[in-house]
């Protein structure tokens, strides 16, 4: 299945994109997922958080399946002072 990957901030310099388009299997999970874009970017491997993750515009955990989601969006944690 094919799903849209969004990167925001750090994120998106990490990748040198702000989104992407890629195939997974349907039976995934977003963890695998990011596995998979660590071997595509290893910028991503090296960061030192795990993102926050958005399933179609909804906050999702990192054991969420992937069947029938159609955009995936990782964004870095936020702070603020």
């Amino acid at each position: 299945m094919t799903v849209e990957i969004r990167y925001f901030a750090s994120l998106r310099q990490c990748t040198g994109c702000s989104h992407e388009t890629i195939d997974i299997d349907p039976d995934a999970d977003v963890s695998a997922l990011w596995s998979m874009l660590e071997g595509r970017h290893p910028a991503l491997a090296a960061i030192g958080f795990r993102p926050l993750v958005a399933c179609d515009r909804s906050y999702a955990g990192w054991e969420r399946l992937l069947e029938g989601v159609s955009e995936v969006a990782f964004l870095p944690p936020v702070s603020g002072g």
